[in-house]
C-alpha cells in the first residue's frame, strides 16, 4: 500500500465510478482542480482511494474523497484521510473542513472532525453537512475559567 501525489486526471475516473456514476465524467471535475493537491492510495498499481486537498491561507478543504466500493471498509480510506489531515496540519493551516455526506459523519468523527451546526444542505439529491477539524491554537478554547 502506497500513498502518493497524483495528477488530477488520475482521480477523475475514481470520483466518477464511486461518487456520481449516474452523471457524466465532467460532473466530478472541479473548476479549481488545478489548484489542489491530489492524493491517491495504491495497492500495487491500482488506485484504490483518492482525495483532493485545497489550501487557502490558514484553511484547507478536502474534497471528492472516494474509495472503490468493493474495497470500502478495509482501512484504505482511513489511511488516506489520516495522511491528508497530517499534510494539512504540517502545512500550517488552522482549520480543515469537508462537505461530508450526512450518513458518513460517524466516519469523520473518528478522525476528530466535528459537525458545524446549521450547515446541512442537499446537492444532487444527496444530503451533506460541513465537518471541520481545528489545529494548533485554533483548536484550543480561548475561554478563560472564572
Amino acid at each position: 500500500m502506497e500513498i502518493r501525489k497524483v495528477h488530477k486526471e488520475a482521480v477523475w475516473q475514481l470520483r466518477h465510478e464511486v461518487m456520481w456514476p449516474d452523471r457524466g465524467l465532467d460532473y466530478v471535475k472541479l473548476d479549481d482542480d488545478d489548484d489542489g493537491v491530489h492524493y491517491g492510495l495504491f495497492e500495487g498499481e491500482q488506485l484504490v482511494s483518492a482525495v483532493s486537498l485545497f489550501i487557502d491561507g490558514s484553511e484547507a478543504q478536502f474534497r471528492k474523497f472516494a474509495t472503490r466500493t468493493e474495497q470500502q471498509g478495509q482501512g484504505y480510506g482511513s489511511r488516506l484521510l489520516q495522511h491528508v489531515l497530517n499534510e494539512a496540519e504540517r502545512s500550517g493551516v488552522n482549520r480543515i473542513y469537508c462537505n461530508a455526506r450526512s450518513h458518513k459523519a460517524a466516519f469523520y468523527k473518528k478522525f476528530g472532525l466535528s459537525e458545524v451546526s446549521g450547515t446541512a444542505f442537499t446537492k444532487g439529491g444527496k444530503e451533506y453537512i460541513i465537518m471541520e477539524k481545528l489545529f494548533g491554537s485554533a483548536g484550543v478554547s480561548s475561554r478563560k475559567e472564572p
